[in-house]
């Protein structure tokens, strides 16, 4: 079995282009050490910490529908639920070594876990 570093997930929500698309699939990658650290050299999250999730995010999510470059601008448009998604999405991957996620159907708010798989996994 192959080491994986890439995880496939769903927005909640999705992100909304500037031309009114929705974009929801989405693969994120493991973060590596100066995906963390080079982060705290930027001027923007020197002066709010709180952007740091934005650079990290912008940084390790790698596709998202069909946008053509993550960037702070896109995470930044991310609706709070996708953002939050996001966050603890790179959180179980990252620190935990977990892909489980726990997920909530957007009309009864049924909270269940999810099995995050790496892309081709079946």
């Amino acid at each position: 079995m192959a080491f994986v570093t890439e995880f496939e997930f769903t927005l909640p929500k999705g992100y909304v282009d500037r031309h009114g698309n929705l974009h929801r699939e989405g693969i994120m990658r493991l973060a590596t050490a100066a995906d963390e650290i080079l982060p705290l050299k930027d001027p923007r999250v020197q002066q709010n910490p709180a952007y740091l999730t934005i650079i990290l995010l912008s940084r390790v999510v790698t596709k998202l529908g069909e946008v053509q470059a993550i960037n702070p601008g896109v995470v930044e448009g991310l609706f709070s639920t996708d953002l939050a998604y996001l966050q603890q999405l790179y959180r179980q991957i990252n620190e935990s070594g977990s892909t489980g996620v726990e997920a909530e159907c957007p009309r009864c708010e049924h909270k269940f876990a999810v099995e995050v798989l790496a892309p081709g996994e079946a």
